[in-house]
């Protein structure tokens, strides 16, 4: 039987807790060839994101369109387009498409039309692989949900699980939360996972990469029989084929992008450090490029994503950093800064950066070459958002 299923089998959980990081451990070097991380931007605009299709025509509640319109949406981007109206229908959707196409959306407007008819009876339950990302999903469902009495709640590592037990104890249409927290408040028995109607799994791909098979598999198990399951994935494996059959029932499939490419927005280059030459001055004398406004800059390791955010400062350039070693409030803090604009580059790891949706990221910058391909894709898909012209930048020793 697949792991995989909407009927309740056994799986054991993986070992949490595991730090990567560790200085024993041995340093792995990528062997992925620099010649794949040049490619010139051809760029579409809005053309090819947006469509003509308006929120207007899609029959949706008068309160829930007024929001969407609040927020300064009129016409639906491609991936809302093709999901839309199957999720409204009831079916299961596996929708693969670039981050920054505005997939959140799609799959929350559906969430609030089915809560709406029948609130006391609905929970939809997102699963997202970063804390960060859940928190976002919430936001977002709070601000197109104004008004219309739903409620929805987060639950994420990083916090005080005793804080979350007074947010269950009201009727959440909308549980947002990352697999492990999930699990923890499930084996407490305060969360019923047999009363979810809707699952959805967010960067799907992510939280293969992450290890959370087994946990994704549990909360499954859990739910049981549900009405409704959407996965929303960047890029999609061939080896993840035999998972998504045992998850989904007579899917529909939407692929705005094949799941393995990289944006078409983004300007691609490297840079060569010469052997002798100090690579930070190399990477200092970017900022010079009052076009670098906003910068996200992407290292291997937390230790070294500390370094060199010290370094930043005192080189006079405003810069925060997150990874697994901050604290939930501490990334909050950095990311929201750097939103605002206080910061000029946030230093991430690969792990702490995933799910992070900020508006007009000018740069990724690849500090040492990914690992892999996939890690590269998720990493610049943070530039080039809604159509716009993105810049990435790889450092190649």
């Amino acid at each position: 039987m697949n792991s995989f299923t909407k009927k309740n089998t056994k799986s054991t959980a993986p070992a949490r807790g595991s730090n990567p990081d560790r200085r024993q451990v041995k340093k792995k070097e990528s062997t992925l060839d620099p010649r794949l991380f040049v490619k010139k931007a051809q760029p579409s605009g809005q053309e090819g994101f947006r469509t003509e299709k308006r929120f207007s025509e899609l029959g949706l509640s008068s309160k829930l369109l007024q929001n969407i319109e609040g927020k300064g949406y009129q016409t639906l981007t491609t991936i809302q387009e093709q999901s839309i109206e199957p999720l409204l229908n009831g079916r299961d959707v596996l929708a693969i498409s670039k981050t920054g196409s505005g997939k959140t959306a799609a799959f929350l407007i559906p969430i609030i039309e089915h809560a709406l008819k029948d609130p006391r009876n609905y929970t939809a339950l997102v699963v997202t692989p970063t804390r960060e990302l859940a928190l976002q999903i919430e936001e977002e469902f709070k601000s197109l949900s104004a008004g219309m009495g739903l409620y929805s709640a987060t639950f994420i590592g990083g916090t005080n699980i005793n804080s979350d037990l007074p947010k269950l104890a009201r009727k959440l249409q909308v549980i947002v939360g990352t697999p492990g927290r999930l699990l923890d408040l499930s084996d407490r028995k305060n969360l019923d996972l047999r009363k979810v109607n809707t699952l959805v799994l967010d960067e799907f791909d992510r939280m293969l990469d992450m290890g959370f098979v087994l946990d994704v598999n549990k909360l499954v198990n859990r739910i049981g029989t549900r009405d409704q399951t959407l996965l929303f994935s960047a890029t999609l494996e061939p080896g993840q084929k035999k998972l998504i059959d045992g998850l989904l029932s007579n899917p529909v499939e939407v692929k705005v992008s094949t799941g393995a490419t990289t944006n078409e927005n983004i300007e691609q280059q490297t840079i060569r450090v010469p052997e002798g030459q100090d690579k930070f001055e190399v990477l200092a004398d970017l900022f010079a490029n009052p076009e670098m406004e906003k910068v996200i800059l992407f290292t291997e390791t937390k230790r070294l994503a500390d370094r060199l955010a010290k370094k930043l400062i005192q080189a006079g350039i405003k810069a925060g950093q997150i990874h697994g070693d901050k604290s939930q409030n501490f990334r909050n803090r950095m990311i929201e800064e750097f939103k605002n604009g206080e910061i000029r580059v946030l230093v991430a790891t690969d792990v702490a950066a995933r799910g992070i949706d900020v508006a007009d990221v000018s740069h990724v910058i690849n500090y040492q070459l990914p690992m892999t391909m996939d890690a590269y894709i998720h990493r610049i898909g943070r530039t080039g958002r809604a159509g716009k012209v993105g810049h990435a930048i790889t450092f190649v020793n």
